[in-house]
């Protein structure tokens, strides 16, 4: 019995240990959410606004005047897959990565080819022995600048303008409230299929193109695109720390469930040791007297 109380001492005390550190990374994910969050919704409007005026050139202009706007048939995709770098966030990763894995079927069985960007290590090790990874960026959440962004569209563009794929899409998970990221699929090229619904907006917006339509499009077009993986940074980056925050704060709770439980029964098992010790009290008595 005195074994059993000392395995159920030393069960409580784990757990404490693991408490302990899973409210640490609440703290630490909380800290880090607010900071993630606050680039993320100061960089919403920018990125909401560029992408009217590129909603509104592609309506304007010819396709043929540049090659980010020609839409082909459909043969080679390719896809930028975003995850986080770190796990210990819930379902956060896999629910994109599941997200992925349906779209590629999907392409695959119209018959295309598709290609993968990775973009964080969750998705780079999940999807590299199973698809075509030909690019792969880590360490995303360290940054959280630019320099991704304009690396991933380096890769991306110039295959792109030499017709090695057709169309680009990006899978990330939006984030919408601490408890809540929803994975989403964007397209990203060709640009000509950009469309918002609003008809009127369009009509309206009027512009006077200076140098010309081409120059204008070879510095917004990349300007637009970096914005859009940007923004899926940011996104991922609040998302996964959100995602550890509830994950690591229901650890917390099913750890002090846990030590309740096992104190309940560290309770129940000292007590019948007790009354086993006081039965033999009581029995030794019995004999001496009866002897």
């Amino acid at each position: 019995m005195g074994a059993a109380l000392s395995d159920i001492k030393r069960k409580v005390k784990g757990v404490e240990k693991t408490k302990q550190i899973t409210r640490a990374m609440n703290m630490v994910a909380a800290a880090k959410l607010k900071s993630a969050q606050l680039k993320m919704e100061n960089f919403r409007p920018y990125a909401s606004k560029l992408r009217e005026v590129m909603e509104d050139l592609s309506h304007r202009v010819d396709a043929k005047i540049h090659p980010m706007l020609a839409v082909r048939e459909p043969s080679r995709i390719k896809v930028i897959v975003m995850t986080s770098d770190k796990g210990l966030c819930g379902g956060f990763n896999s629910n994109v990565i599941r997200k992925a894995e349906r779209f590629i079927e999907e392409q695959k069985k119209e018959g295309r080819e598709v290609s993968l960007i990775a973009v964080g290590k969750k998705g780079r090790d999940y999807f590299k022995k199973r698809e075509n990874v030909i690019a792969e960026y880590i360490d995303i959440s360290q940054k959280e600048d630019v320099s991704t962004a304009i690396n991933v569209m380096e890769d991306a563009i110039p295959s792109y303008v030499a017709e090695d794929y057709d169309v680009l899409y990006l899978v990330y998970s939006e984030f919408r409230n601490i408890a809540s990221q929803r994975p989403d699929i964007v397209r990203l090229l060709p640009l000509s299929s950009l469309d918002s619904g609003d008809e009127e907006r369009i009509k309206k917006a009027d512009y006077v193109y200076e140098p010309s339509e081409e120059e204008l499009l070879d510095h917004l077009i990349p300007l637009y695109l970096r914005s859009l993986i940007l923004k899926g940074i940011l996104e991922t980056t609040a998302g996964e720390h959100g995602a550890r925050m509830v994950s690591m704060d229901n650890a917390t709770n099913n750890c002090d469930e846990l030590i309740e439980s096992l104190t309940l029964q560290y309770n129940k098992a000292r007590q019948a040791a007790i009354t086993n010790e006081l039965m033999d009290i009581v029995g030794g008595t019995e004999a001496l007297a009866n002897g």
